[in-house]
């Protein structure tokens, strides 16, 4: 199963517990491995693996932990674990990423545990590559650049509607859960034309019980977070049917256009054969958009905000750039394309944040075919990682990595393959330059407003899965005007 929502959904499966089914089956591949030249590593406890390792460091806040001691253990190019259940070769460095980037559908293609197919039941129904094909057909439409230039004064007004909602008349905020609302209120807008605050509410308090149960222990019994979720996306589901269905109606009466977002476009296109998309898949792809087009961005955007409190000289070169747009505007004019284009610093600025704290930190593949990766032998059916700290954070690919330097993506940037929070390939998330736009769009907006310090200077930072602030990033706020 693919969706738009790739970088989203990824980080959901990295981190969705295994079942019986998959560790037996596990169990029995590597035991059917041990003669061949596998990767140097270790597949820790019977069963379990090292899974428990690998998901503590990232709720420590250190998620490239497990990957950095175990190259310099083992190998830098891969080596060998058991995560999920599953015997896994873990591809480290631009070479890994350029090997799995450019073999998919080759040599090796996405995996994703059964456990979300009780989340979207609908993936069920076809294979992951055909799936990937069915969305990659439909969202160019709506998702290439030149598509997103309509949306530009859209994301705009969102904007503008949701400081004037969320953060005017308020000293202190926490910026995490304003900026899920922010970009849902997007995501809500662009794939299902519903913009009114209170039906957005009404499905982001669900979204938020099913993110947090699909990253869960698979156990579906009352009160668990898993049972939570499947809840959850069953009320969601229902919601979604019911705008199906009066979309289907306006459409026949022509009160919708055919070309105003996604929904429209699912109901109206066929596939091969002319045949039309029942509304359980759309249900369950619109459900994906609406998670991954939403939860990657906002941790980018929270973090953007935790460096620019961090870091005044730099804060004040985006500051600079941002004011020149707003002095170039008369009262009550939007934003437009040209002025994207503009805010190259501060794109170069929200680059930085993605290498040091990627949403996306990294994705799984399974072997379609025994071959070999850098002299060692990845049999059929073992499942691969990529990491995008493996060089995200490497000082071979970024010379004091953990300085932050926006400088960095000046020029032709960084080597090919070692910039990779949105993937890479033919997988690479289509929503790419989406989150761009909904990204700078909200530096723009949050920038001719305020300036900021954070009010807890050692705030925790966990991954579970994505990146984020333990307590939500507390700030407090001073307007522009006087700051």
């Amino acid at each position: 199963m693919e969706l738009f929502f790739l970088c989203g959904l990824t980080l959901f499966v990295l981190f969705v517990s295994f079942s019986l089914l998959s560790l037996f089956s596990s169990a029995r591949r590597m035991n059917a491995s041990q003669s061949k030249n596998l990767p140097p590593g270790r597949t820790g406890l019977p069963f379990i693996g090292e899974s428990l390792e690998f998901l503590s460091t990232g709720r420590k806040g250190h998620p490239e932990k497990f990957i950095f001691d175990r190259m310099a253990k083992y190998s830098a190019q891969v080596f060998r674990t058991s995560i999920l259940g599953e015997a896994t070769a873990v591809v480290c460095g631009a070479a890994g990423n350029k090997f799995l980037f450019s073999n998919e559908n080759k040599l090796v293609t996405a995996w994703w545990p059964n456990s979300v197919n009780k989340i979207f039941p609908s993936s069920t129904q076809t294979s992951s590559q055909e799936e990937s094909k069915k969305m990659r057909k439909l969202l160019p439409t709506f998702l290439k650049p030149e598509a997103l230039q309509r949306y530009v004064g859209m994301m705009d007004t969102i904007a503008q509607r949701h400081f004037e909602y969320g953060w005017e008349g308020h000293q202190q905020v926490a910026v995490f859960p304003l900026a899920k609302n922010y970009t849902f209120w997007v995501a809500c807008k662009v794939f299902l034309s519903i913009e009114d605050p209170e039906h957005v509410a009404k499905f982001a308090d669900p979204f938020n019980v099913l993110a947090s149960g699909i990253i869960s222990i698979p156990i579906d019994l009352p009160g668990t977070p898993f049972n939570r979720a499947i809840k959850a996306s069953n009320l969601i589901r229902k919601e979604l049917s019911a705008i199906i269905k009066q979309r289907k109606i306006d459409l026949t009466e022509k009160k919708a256009s055919p070309t105003q977002d996604i929904l429209s476009h699912m109901l109206l296109t066929t596939d091969e054969n002319g045949q039309y998309m029942n509304e359980l898949d759309i249900a369950d792809k619109i459900l994906g958009l609406l998670i991954g087009g939403h939860d990657t961005a906002s941790a980018a955007i929270t973090f953007i905000v935790k460096y620019l409190a961090e870091l005044p000289e730099i804060y004040h070169k985006v500051l600079t750039e941002q004011m020149e747009i707003v002095k170039s505007k008369a009262p009550g004019e939007l934003l437009n394309w040209e002025d994207i284009q503009k805010m190259r610093y501060s794109w170069n600025v929200a680059c930085e944040v993605l290498r040091l704290a990627p949403p996306l930190q990294g994705a799984f593949r399974e072997a379609l075919n025994e071959f070999i990766f850098s002299g060692f032998t990845i049999p059929k059916g073992w499942k691969l990682y990529w990491s995008a700290n493996s060089t995200h954070r490497n000082p071979e690919c970024f010379p004091a990595p953990e300085k932050f330097d926006p400088s960095r993506f000046e020029g032709n940037g960084p080597a090919p393959y070692t910039f990779v929070p949105f993937g890479g390939g033919p997988r690479m998330c289509p929503g790419k330059e989406y989150a761009r736009l909904e990204i700078l769009v909200f530096m723009y907006n949050i920038m001719k407003r305020y300036k900021w310090e954070k009010l807890l200077l050692d705030e925790k930072i966990i991954v579970d899965p994505m990146p984020m602030p333990a307590k939500g990033l507390p700030v407090r706020l001073l307007p522009q005007s006087t700051a």
